[in-house]
């Protein structure tokens, strides 16, 4: 498993492509405009088969309107967030004042419901708090493994829970369970460097 990270729109927010030893992908939160992806992409022959959104913000969905019609590839994200994708203010980009393209789900993220790309196997981990309907996934290639964790774990720190939306009385369940996963598995979150889960056990106030 191979991956590569774009960062995307206003914010900045991580996109990521991950794609297998046969060059069967899929992106992950594709933030604002993807051109620079589909040139890397149409570049290295990848195919790019799925759009997995780790949740409903505009600044991780609002490219993926236009990836899934280009690339031809189907979107997933978790049921409690769709409303989010045709809906500028649940998906707070008419806060931002940036366009984001409404965008139709052709998949659910469900926890216990396995899934695959390629040869990578996904696991999904539902963790509300950030959003309703946010997600972490392990993803597994043979002997890699990573986590995406959106906006629910980041590099010391971890998502907003102040936001319309946001659940805050259910965030500190989905960083406990977070946290209990292994020690070197890492991180790719929605904003900011990779890190890994025993460094976050260890340096990450909000969960030490």
């Amino acid at each position: 498993m191979k991956w590569k990270r774009f960062p995307l729109g206003p914010l900045w927010t991580n996109g990521y492509l991950l794609w297998d030893d046969d060059g069967v992908g899929f992106f992950v939160d594709p933030g604002g405009d993807p051109t620079d992806v589909f040139k890397w992409v149409e570049d290295n022959g990848i195919d790019v088969r799925t759009i997995l959104l780790t949740h409903g913000h505009g600044d991780h969905i609002a490219g993926a309107a236009e990836m899934s019609k280009r690339l031809g590839s189907d979107v997933w994200i978790h049921r409690e967030d769709e409303n989010m994708l045709c809906d500028r203010d649940k998906n707070l980009s008419s806060n931002l004042g940036t366009e984001c393209p409404p965008v139709e789900a052709t998949g659910y993220l469900e926890e216990g419901v396995p899934l695959s790309v390629g040869s990578m196997d996904l696991q999904v981990i539902h963790t509300p708090g950030h959003t309703r309907g946010s997600c972490c996934v392990i993803v597994q290639d043979g002997n890699d493994r990573l986590l995406l964790a959106g906006d629910t774990l980041f590099a010391r720190s971890i998502g907003r829970t102040d936001l319309p939306g946001s659940v805050p009385e259910l965030m500190s369940g989905s960083l406990e369970r977070v946290a209990s996963l292994d020690d070197d598995l890492i991180v790719l979150p929605g904003h900011g460097p990779e890190t890994d889960i025993g460094t976050e056990r260890l340096e990450n106030p909000f969960l030490s």
